[in-house]
Order: structure tokens, then sequence, then C-alpha cells
């Protein structure tokens, strides 16, 4: 018997994370919200793009470009991460509900 892959909250046991939560989080603390959703692996790999990115345009960037301009690369990824993380968790939100509804004796 192998091991369930499904992220935590998707075998009904805990219900998963309110979706609004997951986004302040994916908010504040960059890739987090993706840790919250049982996705750590790839949580981690978007803090190391994000990180990486901005790296690589803060040395390319000319000297006279914003702090903004320096940092894009990272904050592309960032961008990129918050309604992912937040998609991630509405559908798991939205599966763990309708399970449950179909649960509930008639």
């Amino acid at each position: 018997m192998s091991p369930d892959p499904s992220p935590p909250g998707a075998s009904g046991k805990r219900p998963p994370l309110n979706p609004h939560l997951v986004l302040l989080a994916a908010i504040l603390l960059p890739g987090f919200g993706h840790v919250l959703n049982g996705q750590t692996r790839r949580g981690f790999i978007m803090q190391l793009f994000m990180i990486v990115l901005a790296f690589v345009t803060w040395n390319l960037a000319p000297a006279s470009a914003t702090l903004i301009g320096k940092l894009s690369g990272g904050l592309f990824v960032y961008a990129l991460s918050l309604p992912e993380a937040y998609r991630v968790a509405k559908l798991r939100w939205l599966a763990y509900r309708q399970r449950r509804a179909e649960q509930r004796p008639a």
C-alpha cells in the first residue's frame, strides 16, 4: 500500500485553510501560501526563484533604475505566486465543502 500523495486536508480529516488566510500568508511571507496548501517544495522553489531573479536584475539593472526596477525579476515571480496560491487554496476549500455536503444525510 503506497502513501497518500494528496496534500493535508485533502483526505477530509482536517479542513483546508481559508483561502483568504492563505493569500494573506502568501503576501506577508512569499512562498508560504504554497506551504500552507501542502505544496512545501513548490513554496521553497518560488522563494528560490524570487531571490535568484531579484539578484540577477539587481546586478543587470542600470544605476539609474529605481528599487522596484532593480528587484523586478523577484517581484515578477512574487506577483505570479500570489494568485496561484490563492487559486489552489480556493479549489481545495470548495472541494472540501462539496465533499462535506455530499456526506451529509439527506
